[in-house]
């Protein structure tokens, strides 16, 4: 039995150091490559106020490189082409022809089009959700900062957002461990931060190590825990009450709460039962939407050129309706990757870390001189209440 025992143990550890083998030699994008999709990601944003004729003229970001490169749509193209060359080079009308011309694809594709809005409203609403989990994480941190600065020495206030902030950059690589295609690594990601901000010592470095910060959230509850450490410290010396103490811990744990909330939504994305529906729909109404429109489209003496085209195009701009949907519902499944339409994460961790470093650095005026240039400060510009009078120097009482 012991034997078993230690030989079971032993598989797991082998499978596990070959899970984390995968990690390591799995390519990441360097913290350069990072910044500049970051940078086209934020240019993206203020797009969607430009004129419709500018809109129209760009390439990333849109849907255009998505049914380009998608191999489906030009199946559909060549199916709608080989009929209607059939078209013009048969001579007699075939009784199948006229018995197609009969069915009704429309309602079919009534059908797909409402289950594809509905996709999308799903996955919009999901990816909003988790974007007000990383403003909320930002906020949070703030109102701890503001707390510390005001409530804590300068020291102990120093550590505290520094745990908080490794909190949330690490809270972010360790979206990689529930399968997600996060470009935010450890390498790449968290030891920028950390050299940069000095966010953690090389002692506190090495009591998370064995966390594995790139497996999962653990790095992430940890850091959380210690900053929850730092204010019963701050409490135990006396810098703060009870009371005190209760308003850092609600924010902190609203900070986890809010981190949580994006891991439970990373891990459960919508029922592939779903989206295998949605594409065997796709799969199966484009081509008979093709078909249809290429027989309709006329036959025998009924052939057109430019109707050809005009119904061509009508083919493609389907194509684009269906495929361009469910291409942009399956992008805002997963906000957190490397697509241009994802969430601005180096934006929300460079903004958290200044707006800290103004607060922690703010400075309160001791004395205030009055200027006395200012006409602000001018004594014939004080507004008096009628019958109100200033008594001067060596004045008795206003009578």
């Amino acid at each position: 039995m012991n034997h078993q025992e230690e030989s079971n143990e032993g598989y797991f550890e082998y499978g596990a150091s070959i899970h984390l083998k995968g990690r390591e030699t799995e390519k990441r994008p360097t913290w350069t490559e990072m910044k500049q999709i970051e940078k086209l990601r934020r240019a993206i944003l203020f797009r969607a106020e430009l004129p419709i004729w500018k809109i129209l003229f760009h390439w990333k970001g849109t849907c255009l490189r998505d049914i380009i490169l998608d191999p489906f749509v030009y199946l559909i193209l060549a199916i709608y082409i080989v009929i209607r060359i059939s078209a013009h080079v048969s001579e007699d009308v075939r009784p199948e022809v006229e018995l197609w011309s009969q069915t009704k694809i429309s309602i079919l594709g009534t059908f797909l089009s409402f289950f594809l809005v509905l996709f999308i409203n799903q996955t919009q609403t999901r990816f909003h959700e988790m974007y007000g989990f990383c403003k909320a994480c930002s906020g949070r941190i703030q109102d701890v900062a503001g707390l510390a600065k005001t409530q804590l020495p300068a020291e102990l206030a120093d550590k505290l957002i520094r745990h908080f902030n490794a909190a949330q950059i690490a809270g972010y690589v360790g979206l990689n461990g529930i399968g997600t295609t996060s470009p935010y690594s450890k390498a790449h990601f968290f030891s920028h931060y950390n050299e940069d901000n000095q966010l953690l010592t090389p002692e506190e470095m090495f009591l998370i190590e064995p966390l594995l910060m790139d497996e999962g959230g653990g790095t992430m509850k940890e850091l959380t825990t210690w900053c929850q450490m730092d204010v019963a410290q701050a409490k135990k010396a006396g810098h703060i009450d009870s009371i005190e103490a209760s308003f850092f811990h609600e924010r902190i744990l609203q900070f986890r709460a809010s981190m949580d909330g994006m891991y439970d939504y990373t891990d459960q994305p919508p029922h592939f039962f779903y989206i295998h529906f949605l594409a065997l729909l796709s799969a199966l109404y484009l081509p008979l939407f093709a078909i249809d429109t290429a027989i309709a489209t006329g036959w025998d003496d009924e052939v057109s050129m430019s109707l050809d085209i005009l119904n061509g195009v009508v083919v493609w701009l389907q194509c684009i309706f269906v495929l361009g949907l469910r291409a942009l519902g399956t992008k805002m499944i997963d906000p957190y990757g490397p697509d241009l339409e994802d969430l601005s994460v180096i934006h929300y961790c460079d903004a958290t870390l200044e707006i800290c470093n103004i607060i922690l650095s703010s400075r309160e005026v001791d004395t205030f001189k009055r200027d006395k240039n200012n006409i602000l400060f001018r004594e014939n510009s004080v507004m008096r209440m009628p019958g109100a009078h200033e008594n001067k120097e060596g004045d008795g009482p206003s009578k």
